[in-house]
């Protein structure tokens, strides 16, 4: 009789789980879009997790392991890493894909959520908390800028100077043979992931995105200046960085630049992370972890 109460009991409670558990997971399997696949791993607060050009929500994985106890909304941008280009097969990606992002958290009833965004995530992510205020209510930036522009035709580049650059860099793209390609995106990836037994996921899913789709992307964010649009963002900003491989600057002096390029977004945090490359969620894993659980319980 003990028994069959504890049973009874048990089952109750799993019931109850369940029923508590249902609304919310199947959330993202209703969900449909033809920017983004959203899944969802882990239970607690929500956390929307956005990876950057080319990429997949692999780069998530060790970091979800690390950190426990939340509710990971994994985006997967459409075209990217082998998934079909749908809605994203035409015109602008980045913007697009962060309205799309938005109706999800809406739809999701997530609330003011924590975003992280690595790279083009991190240029999405700062659209939303600037253009979609009610639904960031904190930001995570992972080693992006608020504006490419200056990296690619200098401080003093105009708008049409970039529309220009753009354009050569979507042509240069598109015409490489598959072989030319191929060779460019593994020297890339050597320059991004400083873990070399890290590089060979992140070159297969550059491999498998679209080269069209992520040719546009590229070219949209050379000419993307999100500068005047972060005094409108009030959610609390993380922003981590890392002075890129190669590149001819000191620490102190791409300091600087960041700090410049966020100069308007009052009270954001700006870390530079040592020895790691851009994608710094492998190459110092246990310094990002640090950061992305002080953010998370901030």
């Amino acid at each position: 009789m003990i028994y069959r109460r504890t049973l009874l009991s048990w089952l109750g409670m799993l019931g109850l789980a369940l029923t508590l558990l249902a609304p919310a997971a199947a959330s993202a399997q209703e969900f449909e879009s033809d920017r983004i696949v959203v899944t969802v791993e882990g239970e607690g607060a929500d956390v929307v997790l956005i990876p950057g050009l080319s990429s997949s929500p692999r780069v998530w994985t060790e970091m979800i392991a690390a950190i426990p106890g939340y509710r990971y909304h994994k985006v997967q941008v459409r075209g990217f890493a082998g998934v079909d280009k749908g809605g994203n097969a035409d015109g602008d990606v980045a913007a697009p894909v962060a309205e799309e992002i938005a109706r999800y958290i809406a739809q999701a009833k997530l609330g003011k959520v924590a975003v992280i965004g690595h790279s083009m995530g991190g240029t999405m992510g700062l659209m939303l908390a600037a253009r979609h205020p009610d639904r960031v209510g904190k930001l995570m930036v992972v080693d992006m800028l608020p504006a490419l522009g200056p990296m690619f035709g200098g401080p003093a580049a105009t708008p049409e100077m970039l529309k220009q650059i753009s354009a050569q860099v979507v042509a240069g793209m598109r015409s490489a043979s598959a072989e030319d390609y191929a060779k460019r995106l593994e020297g890339t990836i050597t320059g991004m992931v400083a873990t070399e037994k890290m590089r060979a996921p992140a070159l297969e899913d550059a491999l498998r995105s679209d080269r069209d789709v992520s040719a546009r992307a590229y070219g949209e964010l050379i000419v993307t200046d999100l500068r005047p649009e972060l005094a409108g963002i009030s959610a609390p900003t993380v922003v981590l960085y890392v002075t890129p491989t190669g590149a001819p600057v000191t620490d102190a002096q791409m300091d600087g630049f960041y700090t410049a390029s966020y100069a308007t977004l009052k009270g954001a945090t700006l870390t530079r992370v040592p020895n790691a490359a851009h994608f710094l969620m492998w190459d110092n894993a246990p310094f990002f972890q640090a950061q992305v659980k002080a953010f998370l319980t901030g």
